[in-house]
């Protein structure tokens, strides 16, 4: 299942606009707050399916029963670029529990690339609702690789994948792979390039929050 942000029209299509603007996105603080602001609206679409209890909550004035998240909730992202559009989750579920995956493209000579995963920390997964943010979903293939590392760390009850901006060949590869995770993207494109760089999609959201890298 895949839900795609852009579908309906709310102030996040301003969000993702700006994001995509070859002019806008030279900002470097605000292209980082717009990933934060994306992370924010998804975080709240998909608080909206998560399992909720009563719990009473006393006032100067009285007590009150309040429908509050009953699941332990993880956040994962993929370094570098996820580290904005996670805090932006991080914002609304402020206790959650947090990983943190560095995996990056190693290119070859002839054009060709592999994912390479070198670190992970995570807490225990067994029973957890896990959201895995990792700003550009192109192939798949992090996700895809993130996810089967985490594997080895427990057992969540549910997994979301979130993405400001997601290929639908990416979507495909991930929920044929792993079929009951939820994807959630700020808006799914069509094209993928030769060298699998989602189009239209944005550039590369790593350096333009950070800077370039050698």
């Amino acid at each position: 299942m895949a839900f795609d942000l852009s579908a309906k029209n709310t102030i996040a299509n301003r969000f993702v606009a700006e994001l995509r603007n070859v002019e806008t996105q030279q900002d470097r603080l605000r292209f980082r707050r717009n990933l934060e602001r994306i992370g924010e609206v998804l975080a709240y679409e998909i608080s909206q399916v998560l399992e909720y209890e009563p719990v009473i909550v006393e006032t100067p004035l009285g007590s009150t029963s309040v429908m509050l998240p009953a699941q332990r909730v993880v956040l994962a992202t993929i370094l570098r670029a996820g580290l904005p559009f996670h805090q932006g989750m991080l914002n609304f579920f402020d206790s959650a529990d947090n990983v943190f995956i560095a995996a990056y493209r190693k290119h070859h000579k002839d054009g060709s690339f592999e994912i390479k995963m070198d670190y992970v920390s995570t807490p225990n997964l067994d029973g957890c609702v896990l959201v895995l943010a990792d700003p550009m979903l192109a192939t798949g293939s992090s996700v895809n690789l993130a996810l089967k590392e985490l594997d080895r760390f427990g057992k969540p009850l549910a997994i979301h994948v979130a993405s400001v901006i997601a290929s639908a060949a990416g979507v495909e590869a991930v929920q044929r792979r792993w079929p009951k995770v939820r994807i959630w993207a700020g808006a799914i494109d069509e094209e993928l390039t030769a060298k699998s760089y989602i189009v239209p999609g944005l550039g590369d959201a790593g350096d333009l929050a950070f800077g370039e890298k050698l």
